[in-house]
């Protein structure tokens, strides 16, 4: 479980990306809402994976999480400095 949630946020992150880079308005939409859609589908699977944990191993394993998302928007955050700010829609930053 915890393997394909891993892999659903790294689809998450790649169709955001994407959304970024792209100029279509339409395209950008329809990237966003897959994103979010993988959003959803990450969260319902971490819920499952929580019920599962005893107290102890949840908190380690959401240091775990928040390190790994941290190293990856540090080192997207370099490679897209060149890059435009492009304004998100409000329901894509907001996904948790």
């Amino acid at each position: 479980m915890i393997q394909r949630c891993h892999k659903w946020r790294q689809k998450r992150k790649q169709y955001i990306d994407l959304a970024r880079q792209t100029t279509d308005e339409i395209e950008r939409e329809r990237l966003l809402q897959t994103a979010e859609h993988y959003g959803r589908i990450v969260n319902a699977e971490q819920g499952k994976i929580d019920s599962t944990r005893d107290p102890k191993e949840k908190a380690a394993a959401e240091k775990e999480i928040a390190s790994i998302e941290n190293a990856e928007s540090t080192s997207d955050s370099t490679e897209s400095s060149d890059e435009e700010d492009i304004i998100l829609p409000e329901f894509i930053t907001n996904l948790n």
